[in-house]
């Protein structure tokens, strides 16, 4: 599969801030069920948050690995937080949740505007870790034990998201993509709240 792009954003309303309004609503809803849920109020509630975190970052992995995804963002491998969730579970002892199978699995080639919405929504969760870092070195963790995956990337979140959503919103997608984007973008939070409802309820 061929990825086109353009140099530009598709138009002044970019694809980003159009995912960003289209999914306002279950955005805050998963948001409010992690806080609600005391996910930092102690170490095991941490840990079951940790469990969260790798089932989702379990589900998108195959996504980072894909190479037509890989030529709108060259440094996507770079991106997987997977790696670094596991090395946070491994430094608290936490074991993988039992789980079916991931979202994704790493032989299929993915439709191009489902995996832009996915990985829209897990690309976007590390703008929201900084206040989650704060969380966890209340709990005695860092970014180099129990909450490496919530550490900002060295160019800091804000860069490291506007390089993201450059690239996002230079893919060239037919309308029916465009509303894939949406669908997929709906499914990654969807998804999310179920592991959250799962292991905070």
């Amino acid at each position: 599969m061929t990825v086109a792009t353009t140099e530009h954003p598709i138009d002044e309303q970019s694809r980003a801030k159009r995912l960003k309004a289209f999914t306002r609503g279950v955005h805050e809803g998963v948001d409010h069920s992690i806080m609600s849920g005391f996910s930092f109020a102690s170490l095991e509630r941490y840990k079951r948050f940790l469990g969260i975190q790798y089932l989702f970052h379990r589900d998108v992995a195959a996504l980072y690995a894909q190479p037509h995804l890989q030529v709108a963002f060259p440094d996507l491998m770079k991106r997987c937080r997977l790696p670094l969730v596991v090395a946070d579970m491994e430094d608290l002892d936490v074991a993988a949740p039992i789980s079916g199978a991931p979202s994704f699995a790493v032989d299929t080639l993915l439709d191009l505007g489902t995996a832009l919405g996915w990985l829209y929504v897990a690309e976007g969760s590390n703008m929201g870790a900084a206040l989650l870092r704060k969380e966890a070195q209340k709990l005695g963790l860092s970014d180099d034990h129990g909450a490496r995956h919530l550490a900002p990337a060295t160019e800091g979140p804000a860069a490291h998201w506007r390089a993201f959503t450059s690239a996002l919103d230079a893919v060239i997608l037919t309308d029916a993509q465009e509303g894939d984007v949406n669908e997929g973008a709906l499914a990654a939070f969807a998804r999310v709240q179920a592991h959250v409802d799962a292991r905070l309820g």
